[in-house]
């Protein structure tokens, strides 16, 4: 099935999963960002600031969810991504979330992504809008 031809209400088929997450996903990912930030990769500093063990960096299970939302719709077609995050997640965690047709409007497309950690907790919520043109 094409996504373009899914309406309101609609989910993809697929499921997105990103995980487990490893220590080494999210030195990976710091050194691309830019974001050394040691509550990401410091066990000692991450302790000191209250945790059990360093958190993943928010904007890489945000970034997965937003590039494979957009290879369905083409990457040409995104116009609007908002996220919001809501929970923590940490090395170990399996990411997942599936794809919802909030609005389906001639060449229009706003999706919903709620991404649940492997506690089912909901961590991210991935908002995006693709307009196609016809």
């Amino acid at each position: 099935m094409n996504v373009w031809d899914l309406k309101e209400g609609d989910q993809l088929a697929e499921q997105f999963e990103l995980g487990p997450i490893s220590q080494t996903d999210i030195v990976r990912y710091q050194g691309a960002s830019g974001d050394f930030q040691p509550i990401h990769h410091d066990q000692d500093f991450a302790q000191a600031a209250g945790y059990d063990a360093p958190l993943v960096i928010g904007m890489y299970p945000a970034g997965a969810a937003s590039v494979w939302a957009a290879e369905f719709f083409g990457p040409e077609t995104v116009r609007e991504t908002c996220v919001r995050w809501s929970g923590m997640v940490w090395p170990g965690d399996v990411i997942k979330g599936s794809l919802h047709i909030d609005s389906a409007i001639d060449s229009t497309r706003w999706i919903t992504m709620a991404l649940m950690n492997s506690r089912n907790e909901t961590v991210i919520t991935l908002r995006m809008r693709f307009v196609r043109d016809d």
